[in-house]
């Protein structure tokens, strides 16, 4: 939903005395006369969508006047959608200021959620394989063109819409998997909203749709032991992409300091 005049405001420039004007989203927004549940997560998924595409930078404030504004909403499902993301440790409540996005994730917690997401991944895959009904698989293999699209279109937007849809992907997987509590762990994690926060890095999403392929094939084929290697190596490829940006960006800030 976000437009062109998104503003990415530089955390790094800003001083008590001089604050970074709140970012601003496009001209794009919910459509009126829909429920405020449903505006909300509209609204939710405009601001996650942001977060993800990095046009909301580590940093950056946000207020609720602003983006009411901004996706020509009241400020009701604005307020609705930043307390589910403040629940989710995704924005930071400031006192008088709004809000604040957090900074990217550290090294070790990085390490520490791939270890969870091997942990319980690759066995969610291996039920999938044998409790997907044909409707889940149907539906994965339309997630999956649909990314492809999006791969294929390329840009700054698209690469947060790939993001949701990694994520829906990973969380339809646990679904067909038939146990709602690895469902609500892999969810608290968050982890593709974190990933995709790392850096903006198109080929991320080019090299992951090959795998989520396999992924697909061997659920598709009802082979557990394909579905949870084709997983595991997965979840891999993509710890071993996203350390090497986290390492980019520590050496990054590393420079910065020493100037």
């Amino acid at each position: 939903m976000a437009g062109d005049r998104l503003v990415r405001t530089d955390p790094d420039s800003a001083t008590e005395a001089n604050d970074p004007e709140p970012t601003r989203l496009g001209s794009s927004s919910p459509r009126h006369g829909k429920t405020r549940g449903r505006m909300a997560d509209e609204v939710h998924a405009t601001l996650m969508r942001e977060l993800m595409s990095l046009r909301i930078v580590p940093g950056a404030r946000l207020t609720i006047d602003t983006l009411a504004r901004e996706l020509g909403v009241s400020q009701t499902p604005i307020r609705d959608a930043l307390n589910r993301m403040e629940a989710d440790g995704l924005v930071v409540r400031v006192p008088n200021a709004g809000y604040r996005i957090p900074p990217q994730i550290t090294r070790d917690r990085f390490e520490d959620m791939v270890e969870v997401r091997l942990l319980l991944e690759p066995a969610a895959a291996r039920r999938a394989a044998e409790r997907a009904t044909k409707a889940q698989v149907n539906e994965l293999r339309r997630m999956i063109d649909e990314m492809a699209e999006l791969v294929e279109g390329g840009g700054q937007v698209a690469y947060g819409d790939f993001g949701l849809r990694d994520a829906a992907l990973h969380d339809l997987v646990a679904q067909a998997a038939g146990n709602e509590l690895v469902r609500e762990a892999l969810a608290r994690l968050h982890a593709h909203v974190h990933l995709f926060r790392l850096v903006y890095d198109t080929q991320v999403t080019f090299l992951a749709m090959g795998e989520h392929e396999e992924i697909l094939k061997a659920i598709a084929a009802r082979d557990p032991d394909a579905a949870a290697y084709s997983m595991r190596q997965h979840i891999l490829l993509s710890r071993d992409r996203f350390q090497v940006l986290l390492d980019r960006a520590e050496a990054s800030a590393a420079s910065a300091d020493e100037t």
